[in-house]
């Protein structure tokens, strides 16, 4: 009998990788989830090199409607329930100049002496936004971990204990929406609607499409990564506000060196992902409908 059950999406690599092996470490039973089977059950073997046993993959691709049924359908099999939801699965909304792997084997000496804006500067100078990237950072930071949240309800109503923690970011707090009449309604969690949103996006991507970002107020330098996180944080206060009986909350896990920073971050995988794993360990009966920072208590805006 299993006492704890988690599920992690992008589970095979950096942060996500990370938040498996301190689950585990914590004794839970550990459900690592990634797009591509090899570089999954990978991630698996290594863990349990380590000598986590209590690791096991399930392939998932958050963008793939059938592997979610699959996995919700093998929890429902092997478990009847789920504990904890990280999702951590997440694009960066850019096509990057270089390639990340290549950054990753100088990262420690092309970054030395750059503080914190000078990396972004970097990051920003190595990538390129396109409307076909932005719209992939909607359909995976937004609606794909929508989609795995509500295919996985059941299964965490069946817990005594249920937590979802929704991987952030800084950039996706409210004060980078120069839109005065957007950030108050992204912040009217009273009033604000799942179908809002959607038409919210909707008008960015128009938006975006028009070259219209900064005459509309949108967040302005990898845009659709900021509107994405921005959108997950308002539906994880919504979601809180639907489902008392859960913890939804949302962590950002710092500036982490992940293919997504092309390993320009300041923390460690390891560093980051403690971020993450100390929310979704908070005490039963904790907070819900919360946002932190480097696992502190943070506002939205």
């Amino acid at each position: 009998m299993v006492d704890r059950i988690a599920v992690v999406t992008g589970g095979n690599k950096g942060i996500g990788l990370e938040v498996c092996r301190q689950l585990a470490t914590n004794g839970i039973m550990v459900v690592l989830t990634a797009r591509d089977e090899k570089r999954g059950t990978e991630a698996v073997e290594k863990l349990k090199e380590a000598g986590l046993s209590n690791v096991i993959f399930q392939q998932l691709g958050v963008t793939d409607t059938p592997s979610i049924g699959r996995l919700a359908d093998f929890l429902k099999a092997r478990f009847g329930k789920l504990d904890i939801l990280v999702n951590n699965a997440a694009v960066g909304g850019v096509e990057y100049v270089q390639d990340h792997v290549a950054v990753s084997e100088t990262s420690d000496e092309k970054f030395s002496g750059m503080d914190g804006a000078k990396r972004l500067e970097w990051m920003w100078q190595n990538s390129r936004e396109t409307y076909d990237a932005a719209k992939a950072d909607l359909e995976t930071n937004y609606y794909g971990t929508k989609h795995v949240i509500e295919a996985l309800l059941p299964l965490l109503q069946a817990s005594d204990d249920a937590r979802i923690v929704n991987v952030s970011s800084e950039w996706g707090r409210l004060k980078l929406f120069s839109n005065e009449e957007l950030k108050q309604e992204l912040n009217d969690v009273e009033n604000l609607t799942e179908e809002r949103l959607d038409e919210m996006l909707a008008e960015f991507l128009k938006d975006y499409e028009a070259g219209a970002l900064e005459s509309q107020g949108w967040p302005i330098a990898f845009s659709a990564y900021k509107v994405a996180k921005a959108a997950m944080n308002a539906y994880s206060r919504i979601l809180a506000r639907k489902h008392p009986e859960l913890r939804v909350n949302c962590a950002h896990p710092g500036y982490v060196k992940t293919d997504i920073t092309m390993n320009s971050g300041l923390l460690s995988p390891e560093e980051g992902a403690a971020n993450v794993t100390k929310v979704a360990l908070l005490p039963a009966g904790g907070p819900t409908g919360l946002y932190f920072a480097w696992g502190e208590e943070a506002p939205f805006v």
